[in-house]
């Protein structure tokens, strides 16, 4: 499979491995990381890039292959980041994967009831 549609895939999405060195980010996380190195990223730790509190968590997720899900605001933009351990042939753990997707400031929600037999 051709992954040139991840690269321009329009969610930032930066991959670390094991120890925490980022290993791969997308055109979108470059431009969204452009002030902290931008592609000069790729080969430094994500730890590093981090203050505390978030840089202890981002160490207990690399060990404990946890995910973590939040939004955050900032400059009138709205994000979901999701972090979630990614994982070699399906077994062998990688490291972690970090998506950041703009979404709406008020989003509908809906629930969805199972269908009944």
């Amino acid at each position: 499979m051709d992954n040139t549609w991840l690269h321009n895939f329009s969610g930032a999405v930066t991959i670390c491995d094991t120890e925490g060195i980022i290993i791969y980010m997308n055109k979108k996380s470059q431009s969204t990381f452009a002030r902290d190195g931008g592609a000069g990223l790729i080969g430094k730790n994500v730890l590093d890039c981090h203050p505390e509190p978030a840089r202890s968590k981002l160490a207990t997720m690399l060990k404990t292959e946890e995910t973590n899900c939040y939004t955050i605001e900032k400059n009138g933009v709205k994000k979901l980041i999701y972090q979630a351990p990614w994982y070699k042939d399906t077994s062998e753990y990688g490291g972690l994967v970090e998506l950041s997707l703009e979404i709406p400031i008020k989003m509908p929600n809906y629930v969805r009831q199972p269908k009944e037999d």
